[in-house]
């Protein structure tokens, strides 16, 4: 067993410039409150100018009156640091990409006049601006908006995709005549795309092929176009029936380049495309496919005479890749990607990678952090790339030629003041005596000594992890450290970036191997002095809310739980989820094929045996974890097990909170849930905490 303390790490924090804009360390004076992360910036995605001079960006700030997050274009000066906000309208700007010659940022915004007359009327349309600010002109105007868009290397045309409302021919009167009506399928807005040239205007559509197109990329010589498509819109096409298409811009056909068969070596048939990626020389696509409870895997189509050949290459060692984050660097052949490693995010690239082989992985962002998105310059020589560390949020930074680590903004200063968690990375022997690793969180004046109430919170996915690094968000990390707990965030089996294996265990096994890896996580914290075996809570979101739903099944050992979206039974879920490959996968089969395993997987079978005070929210409108999952536990627990319980359901939310009031109100009712039922708080001061 072994506690790694973030103090090991201080020479790495320094070496990024982890330091206030005036070169001196601020006073951590502040104490955290819930209303503090509504003051946090959020950076979206960076685009890097082609000459690698400026930075464009995307910041999200709440608004208040808005009662949600608006997203603004930003540029900044690579060598001044200068930032330039280029938009203020409240109309979610996104996806900036620079014009080859660098005088425009091309980017998506959905703007919306009182007219309601095109391009205002508050759909999706391609818009650019200056760099150096000013007017922000509209590009499209298409009556129900633009998906995807892409400029020509040459900068002469811009390709965007549109849809068209198809009915099919069965029951196509009665579907029309009922059009305010939903129906399970046969209505399908199909997507087209669309050449506009930008010197004469004239838009000219390039395909029409009654399918859906999820990602576009035009290869450099616009002689080929890939799709990655899907049947209909539902997400349960993406599950084994999305595949990439090219269209020969020339001869007007469509070649599949994932011929049927090609999913037959994958560990599942429910496997989604994640985006396509053309090389500079437009002889060879990247691509992505990802799977619930398996790495993704990583592929490159070439052509040679007219043909492609699909080889599937390897990611980095000991990497779980990011789907949906290839891009290839500069004109050569070297192909890049994000990956997880031992909670740590890094941008790795794969040289040379030319006719089925493949050459070294080279990790281009700094050891200690997690990155995020990523744009090279035309050249490949510069990069930036969005990068937290454990003492202050994510930011732009920069890698020039030398391979220097440069940060290049500070969105949020006042984190300079604020009393930040002790972070540390702790081990101990989980199910079978593997090694699990976990983030943990201690209030900022922690000394050791007496044990702390602690909450375990527990991550989504469940393939994804808990990063080493700073974060203030609404299910807990930093908010509960400043209120004196210790907060340990597992990442137990099925986590990423600790290999295959750790990943693939939890298949079959779901409340079981990874319901073990965490509570002996909390016998290590209880044996080491750092947690109160008296004031435990235990709580989480989507996938994290299902185990927090198992472990009270399973231990009478936490006072509290705060279960956010998360699964009951396994046949509810798999019946009526937006993507039913996930339970399939852990299920290893269909309900009526494997019903114990269902049965085994489902807490809902165990509530007799829950003693613990569980507070439950969830998102009215959620197509990812119904809300019937919620709703019968809370049935369950107050009205037949007389569990002290609440259900919190946020209006018109889905999957995730959106709004300032409802991200409030979660933070405030789970404080104040551990603070009545792990600390013992009266109920006026539980009240005054909510009001």
């Amino acid at each position: 067993m072994q506690y790694y303390s973030c103090r090991d790490l201080i020479c790495c924090v320094l070496a990024l410039g982890v330091l206030t804009s005036s070169g001196f360390a601020a006073e951590r004076t502040h104490d955290l409150e819930a209303e503090d992360y509504f003051s946090l910036s959020t950076i979206g995605s960076v685009a890097l100018s082609p000459d690698g001079s400026m930075i464009a960006y995307t910041e999200a700030r709440w608004v208040k009156a808005d009662d949600k997050r608006n997203t603004d274009l930003w540029v900044v000066d690579v060598e001044t640091r200068k930032r330039t906000r280029l938009t203020f309208d409240s109309a979610s700007d996104r996806g900036p990409k620079w014009s080859p010659d660098g005088r425009w940022i091309y980017f998506r915004s959905a703007r919306k006049k009182g007219d309601d007359k095109l391009p205002y009327n508050g759909k999706t349309q391609v818009w650019r601006v200056s760099p150096s600010g000013g007017r922000v002109n509209p590009v499209t105007r298409v009556k129900d908006g633009v998906g995807q868009f892409q400029l020509s290397k040459d900068g002469a045309n811009l390709y965007y995709t549109a849809t068209s409302e198809h009915v099919d021919a069965e029951w196509k009167d009665l579907r029309k005549e009922f059009k305010d009506l939903k129906y399970g399928h046969g209505v399908t807005n199909f997507s087209q795309i669309w050449k506009l040239n930008l010197e004469s205007w004239h838009a000219e559509k390039l395909v029409d092929e009654k399918r859906v197109i999820q990602d576009m990329k035009v290869a450099s010589d616009e002689k080929r176009i890939a799709m990655l498509t899907t049947p209909d819109e539902e997400l349960l096409s993406h599950e084994g029936w999305s595949r990439v298409d090219v269209l020969d811009t020339n001869t007007k056909e469509v070649a599949i380049v994932t011929q049927a068969g090609w999913r037959d070596e994958h560990p599942s048939p429910y496997g989604w495309l994640d985006s396509v990626e053309w090389s500079n020389d437009g002889n060879a696509l990247a691509f992505t496919i990802s799977f619930d409870g398996y790495s993704p895997i990583l592929y490159a189509a070439e052509w040679d005479d007219g043909k492609a050949s699909l080889t599937r290459l390897k990611g980095p060692k000991a990497v779980t890749i990011t789907g949906g984050t290839v891009h290839w660097r500069g004109d050569g052949r070297d192909l890049c990607l994000r990956g997880d490693r031992r909670a740590r995010g890094h941008v790795w690239c794969i040289q040379d990678v030319r006719g089925g082989k493949q050459g070294k992985s080279q990790m281009l962002t700094p050891e200690e952090g997690v990155a995020s998105s990523y744009s090279f310059s035309e050249s490949g020589n510069e990069m930036a790339f969005i990068f937290g560390t454990t003492s202050h949020t994510p930011d732009v930074f920069y890698r020039g030629r030398k391979g220097k680590f440069d940060r290049i903004t500070n969105v949020n200063p006042q984190v300079d003041t604020w009393k930040l968690p002790q972070l540390s990375i702790v081990t101990w022997e989980g199910a079978g005596g593997d090694k699990v690793e976990g983030i943990l969180e201690l209030p900022p004046d922690y000394k050791p000594g007496s044990p702390l109430p602690m909450v375990v919170e527990i991550h989504g996915g469940p393939t994804s992890a808990s990063m080493f690094s700073f974060r203030f968000w609404i299910y807990g990390r930093a908010l509960l450290a400043s209120k004196g707990y210790a907060v340990l965030s597992p990442n137990y089996r099925g986590s990423t970036g600790y290999g295959d294996k750790f990943l693939v265990d939890l298949i079959g096994r779901e409340n079981d191997i990874e319901v073990e890896d965490i509570l002996k996580g909390v016998d290590a914290m209880v044996e080491r002095g750092i947690a109160d075996p008296d004031r435990l809570a235990v709580m989480g979101w989507s996938n994290g809310g299902y185990l927090t739903n198992c472990l009270i099944t399973k231990s009478t050992r936490f006072k509290a739980a705060s279960s956010g979206a998360g699964v009951l039974d396994m046949v509810i879920q798999w019946g009526t989820e937006d993507t039913p490959g996930h339970v399939i996968n852990y299920m290893k089969g269909l309900p009526w094929t494997v019903p114990d395993e269902y049965r085994a997987g489902s807490p809902l079978y165990n509530l007799d045996k829950v003693t613990t005070p569980t507070l439950i929210h969830v998102g009215e409108n959620d197509p990812r974890v119904p809300p019937a999952n919620a709703r019968a536990l809370y049935r369950a627990l107050r009205h037949y097990q007389r569990i002290p319980t609440e259900l919190v359901v946020y209006p018109g939310e889905g999957h995730g909170l959106t709004t300032y009031e409802h991200r409030k109100a979660k933070m405030k009712w789970d404080v104040a849930w551990f603070d009545r039922y792990v600390l013992g708080e009266t109920d006026e001061k539980v009240e005054d905490m909510i009001d």
